[in-house]
C-alpha cells in the first residue's frame, strides 16, 4: 500500500503541484486549505507524512502543528515544512525538514524517501532485536 501525505497549503497551485510530483512517484495524497479542514482530513485519512505551509488564511501552519502533536496518534507524524516566509526552518522545531518556495521536485522527494527510508529501517531493527 502506497504511503499516503497530507498536503496543508492555501495556494491550490501549489497543492496541485506537490500532489502531482508526490503521486507520479507512487505516493497516495490528500489535501487541506486550512488549519480546520486539515485536522478533519488528518483523522479520517490517517496520512503518514504533511507537508505544511506556514502561512494561511485564518490560522498559520504551527497553530495546526500543536494542534496535530496534542492527539497522541499523530504526536510523531513526520512534517516537511514548505513556505515562501524566510526562517521557516525555525517555525516548526521538529519538521523532519523545510523547503522554501519555490523548490525543486528532487528536493522534496529526496527528502520524502529518506524519512520513509529511515522509518522502515528503524522498523526493522525493532523486529530483528525483538
Amino acid at each position: 500500500m502506497a504511503k499516503k501525505i497530507l498536503i496543508i497549503d492555501d495556494d491550490p497551485y501549489i497543492v496541485k503541484y506537490i500532489s502531482e510530483v508526490l503521486t507520479d512517484n507512487g505516493y497516495a495524497t490528500c489535501t487541506a486549505s486550512n488549519v480546520e479542514e486539515a485536522l478533519d482530513v488528518l483523522k479520517r485519512e490517517r496520512p503518514d507524512m504533511v507537508t505544511l505551509d506556514m502561512e494561511m488564511p485564518q490560522e498559520w501552519g504551527p497553530r495546526f502543528y500543536r494542534k496535530m502533536t496534542m492527539i497522541p496518534e499523530f504526536k510523531n507524524m513526520p512534517v516537511v515544512v514548505i513556505s515562501g516566509l524566510t526562517g521557516i526552518h525555525l517555525a516548526i522545531r521538529n519538521a523532519v525538514a523545510s523547503l522554501a518556495k519555490p523548490f525543486a521536485p528532487e528536493e522534496l522527494l529526496s527528502i520524502v524517501e529518506n524519512v520513509f527510508r529511515s522509518e522502515e529501517k528503524t522498523r526493522q531493527s525493532i523486529l530483528e532485536k525483538g
